[in-house]
């Protein structure tokens, strides 16, 4: 059996007992590593360790820290405030106003796992607070940020045309952006009024704001309707006499943190895990009381979860496996059915690991397939691309991580299993559809 065969039964293996048993996948995945790795293929240590992602776990750790610490110290609360009254009370917008705030960090040059860092805590605090479903909210986060991935002078955008341009195939950066766009648009609006935007319309539309006075309180109370239970519609947190929500220093400390966040993340390309460390550390030494419990709110089997599958997949990345199925599928006589084993490729695989990596290694095994002038280029770069992209809200991924790690403790389960759910149904429904519609039907 060769080692490329041996490292996918094995992953295989991780999925079924992780399913019968309760173990985290994460420790398997750890344990699968160290068994493969070292065990059938003679690795050291630091050879089966080499794939561990230091960024990502930076990323949750800190990120969730960060805002751990901006709840405790309500900083999360004025934020809450200050955007429902952005939206004129509508909580039906909220949903829609992240995705669209992800989609333009994204398009403008952030990386997606950035934008979802920065925007995830904030819109599952909305979710908490207005009744809105958090995997509503945290689909909308991830895929408004997918939305933007291919814009021309976002990141990905400019590694998948430069990676187009030095294998000589005939690209189409407009094309990619527009069709990316668009196909995460229609998932947005499937998802607003699958998971519960249908609701928000009819019974939740407004958030009030309380006129009267009152102390700085961080209460928040759904109405009750005459005609039943209590909707999606909330009051915002009880005002003081200067009529919002007061700015202390920890708060003002807070929001200038996150402010150097973005500013650092999007104009200097500087680790967003390690400037939320950093900011966390020193909201922590300047008012200990509202850090103290903020450690004790990072999900830590989340962390081990993703960190053990991304160290696995890295494994597998490194021995060849990827290679190895690629070159298995370009021996296919069926061009177009080739094509499409491509898209569920890089879909399948760019769920566990990273979409860039995969594009850079899919794309040039494309070539072979174009050279035969049975497939459109233009449409197989893009097929092969929102496949690979949108299946990110994957809990496996950076980003769908952060919406389980950002999700109420007591949902988090339930938010995993969702975006599971939702994850693989896109990994077998993405390609198939781009497949279609952009190499089969399109006439480029």
């Amino acid at each position: 059996m060769s080692e490329q065969l041996m490292s996918i039964l094995a992953l295989l293996a991780i999925f079924l007992i992780g399913t019968l048993r309760a173990v985290n996948l994460g420790a398997l995945a750890l344990v699968a590593s160290f068994a493969v790795g070292a065990g059938a293929l003679g690795m050291d240590a630091s050879e089966v360790l080499a794939g561990f992602p230091a960024e990502l776990f930076m990323i949750l750790v800190g990120v969730t820290y960060l805002f751990a610490i901006a709840r405790n110290n309500g900083t999360v609360e004025w934020l809450v405030h200050a955007a429902v009254r952005i939206v004129g009370g509508k909580v039906a917008a909220i949903p829609w106003v992240m995705f669209t705030i992800s989609c333009v960090l994204v398009s403008l040059g952030a990386v997606s796992p950035a934008a979802v860092a920065i925007i995830a805590p904030i819109g599952m605090t909305f979710a908490a607070r207005y009744g809105i479903n958090p995997l509503l909210m945290g689909l909308m986060v991830v895929h408004g940020s997918a939305a933007g991935n291919f814009s021309p002078i976002g990141v990905l955008g400019v590694v998948t045309n430069g990676v187009v341009d030095t294998s000589g195939i005939a690209g189409s950066p407009m094309v990619l952006f527009l069709a990316n766009l668009i196909f995460n648009v229609l998932l947005g609006a499937g998802i607003f009024f699958g998971f519960g935007g249908r609701h928000l319309l009819s019974t939740g539309r407004e958030a009030t704001d309380d006129s009267a006075g009152g102390e700085d309180t961080d209460a928040y109370k759904p109405h009750r309707t005459a005609s039943g239970p209590s909707t999606a519609v909330a009051t915002a947190p009880a005002r003081t006499d200067t009529g919002t929500l007061s700015l202390n220093r920890d708060r003002i400390v807070t929001l200038g943190s996150m402010v150097a966040l973005v500013i650092g993340a999007l104009g200097f390309d500087l680790d967003v895990g390690l400037m939320s460390l950093s900011a966390a550390v020193l909201l922590t030494l300047l008012a200990p009381d509202t850090a103290k419990d903020a450690v004790g709110q990072i999900n830590w089997s989340v962390v081990l979860l993703v960190c053990g599958i991304v160290t696995y997949v890295a494994l597998m990345q490194e021995i060849g496996t990827v290679d190895y199925l690629g070159n298995a599928i370009s021996e296919v006589d069926a061009p177009l059915l080739a094509a499409l084993l491509i898209c569920y490729i890089g879909a399948i695989v760019s769920a566990f690991a990273s979409t860039t990596g995969i594009l850079g290694a899919l794309i040039p095994l494309a070539v072979p397939l174009l050279a035969t002038g049975q497939v459109s280029a233009i449409g197989l770069v893009t097929a092969l691309s929102i496949s690979a992209s949108v299946v990110d809200s994957s809990p496996f991924s950076t980003n769908g991580a952060m919406v389980v790690a950002n999700a109420p403790k007591e949902q988090q389960s339930m938010v995993y299993r969702q975006l599971m759910k939702w994850g693989f149904g896109l990994v077998l429904a993405a390609p198939l559809i781009c497949w279609a519609a952009l190499t089969v039907l399109a006439g480029w």
